[in-house]
């Protein structure tokens, strides 16, 4: 279905822009990764996870010197919030199991708390091994999923572009953790698997105009292929933006006031669905316009026509 707007917002226009714009956070991304790193959960490395809740006033720092004094080494503690409660969430590299409970018990003790106020959870590192075998297995089989169907549904530098604005968006995903040290867990990995699939959404959408508006459009406007690019993307960019704001208000409600665990995951969605509309528009389809412009036939187009390329061009309510 045709916009009904009396003009094209000109995304075409400024594609350098934007593919700048996004080489730089890339850029950002992977330095964050080189220098500081990925801080993992205790589910991919093996450790011990100490939820303690309805802690009063208790503060950070109380809470991280009573695990110390308890004999954990170097704990990673976050606040936490629970049915109205405040709570910390603590994980550690102890994987013995009594251990770990030690340790909680001391410092619950040091902190004048129960046992009714704390939970262990501990893991062993060949747990922790599986489970990265498996998620890394899980987005190989995505990537290639992702460019068969592309390839056989549309063609396959559609499928390039498409696995590109993916690797974008999964990059500076990851170069936020790495800049904020939040721990990946398996529900953040669960939460890029489901991007990917936002994210191509979008993509797919907006090619499956294309490719229909390449063989269609003769209203001697949109000629050249980054014309007709640009009237496909503002075709269903209304139908995108809706799309992303009403998915991201449970995300957001999610972050804001659930608990630890869905925080993890709605954070990492959050990113993934903003991006994931972002680069649909800034990063595929203007690389799929410079790539596609190469061929013959749309070279000659781009050649005659292509001054025009770029403008905002009247057209017609449908």
């Amino acid at each position: 279905m045709r916009n009904h707007f009396s003009f094209e917002i000109p995304f075409m226009r400024y594609r350098k822009v934007l593919l700048t714009l996004s080489a730089i956070m890339s850029v950002l991304a992977i330095v964050g990764l080189l220098v500081r790193g990925l801080t993992f959960g205790i589910e991919f490395q093996g450790g011990s996870e100490i939820d303690f809740t309805n802690t009063g006033e208790i503060t950070i720092e109380q809470m991280r010197e009573a695990l110390v004094n308890a004999g954990e080494e170097d704990p990673t503690v976050q606040t936490t919030t629970t049915e109205g409660e405040n709570g910390f969430l603590v994980r550690s590299g102890t994987t013995d199991p009594e251990e770990a409970m030690q340790h909680a018990s001391k410092a619950a003790e040091a902190l004048k708390l129960s046992e009714e106020n704390f939970n262990v959870t501990t893991i062993g590192p060949d747990w922790g091994a599986d489970v990265t075998r498996s998620s890394l297995l899980a987005f190989g089989l995505a990537i290639l999923l992702i460019i068969g169907y592309v390839s056989i549904r549309y063609e396959f530098k559609m499928s390039i572009t498409a696995v590109i604005a993916l690797i974008h968006d999964m990059v500076i995903i990851l170069g936020i953790y790495a800049w904020t040290q939040i721990p990946v867990t398996p529900n953040v990995v669960a939460a890029l698997l489901s991007t990917m699939g936002f994210s191509l959404y979008d993509t797919v959408v907006e090619f499956d105009r294309t490719n229909d508006n390449a063989k269609t459009l003769r209203d001697g406007i949109h000629r050249t292929y980054y014309e007709i690019c640009n009237f496909s993307i503002n075709e269903v960019v209304v139908r995108s933006i809706n799309t992303t704001i009403t998915t991201l208000v449970p995300e957001l409600a999610m972050y804001f006031f659930g608990g630890a665990t869905l925080k993890d995951f709605a954070f990492a969605m959050i990113l993934g669905e903003i991006l994931g509309t972002y680069s649909s528009y800034a990063v595929a389809t203007p690389l799929l316009a410079m790539w596609k412009t190469r061929e013959p036939r749309w070279a000659k187009l781009e050649a005659k026509y292509g001054e025009k390329a770029t403008q905002v061009t009247p057209v017609a309510d449908v």
